[in-house]
């Protein structure tokens, strides 16, 4: 485990990091976790060890609301941040490796503002469960910044997700960007729970990774090993 030092308002603070790395990485990729759940969280464990295991290496942290043991996100500003010096973490580790800005929920979304703001420069941004909207309240969408992300995005999504619903609205949103792609899991849920296929979260999470892995092969142009 590492610390990234991020540049925040009211001083610096260090944020938690780990990594796993295969031993020939084609493409790094930064996953952040949830509003609600820390970098530890078994989905993203799993999600990072198969993806590891498909030669890409995931970098994991903590926002700094987590790190300060806080359990509600803090201002966007600060996400961007984090992002920012993640970012930065990456290129100075892993020189010349495409790079990825990924989340579960929340994070993902983070990203999406970092991208629109230039805060960072990704090779590409995937979204495991885009939070389009809170649930039950649809008009309040949370899409005025994607067109402004010029990089290719993914949005891994649900069908039941309650955060997209009605999903017609995600396609909408997808649809209005420079260069997205949509992939439904039929039947998941916000965290991809199927109702009737009852998985830990770490074997959901693995399950997501060669959707992701294939769509990165074809848009970093790495052929699959």
């Amino acid at each position: 485990m590492t610390g990234i030092p991020v540049a925040l308002p009211a001083g610096e603070v260090v944020v938690s990091s780990t990594t796993d790395v295969p031993a020939d990485p084609w493409a790094v990729l930064a996953l952040a976790h949830g509003a609600g759940a820390g970098m530890d969280h078994p989905f993203l464990v799993g999600f990072a060890e198969v993806a590891a295991a498909e030669g890409v290496a995931v970098v994991r942290f903590q926002f700094p609301y987590v790190e300060a043991g806080r359990r509600m996100p803090g201002p966007a500003a600060h996400a961007v941040a984090t992002w920012a010096a993640v970012a930065d973490d990456v290129a100075e580790r892993f020189p010349g490796l495409p790079f990825v800005a990924s989340g579960k929920s929340y994070g993902g979304r983070m990203a999406s503002v970092a991208a629109a703001d230039g805060a960072i420069d990704p090779t590409a941004l995937v979204y495991l469960g885009y939070p389009l909207h809170p649930p039950g309240k649809p008009e309040a969408l949370r899409v005025a910044h994607l067109p402004g992300v010029r990089a290719p995005q993914l949005f891994v999504s649900g069908t039941r997700d309650p955060f997209v619903d009605p999903v017609a609205d995600l396609e909408a949103a997808v649809a209005s960007c420079v260069d997205a792609e949509l992939e439904w899991v039929e039947g998941g849920g916000h965290s991809f729970e199927v109702v009737g296929n009852k998985r830990p979260p770490a074997t959901i999470g693995a399950a997501l990774v060669p959707t992701v892995a294939a769509w990165l092969r074809a848009r970093i142009q790495r052929p699959a090993a």
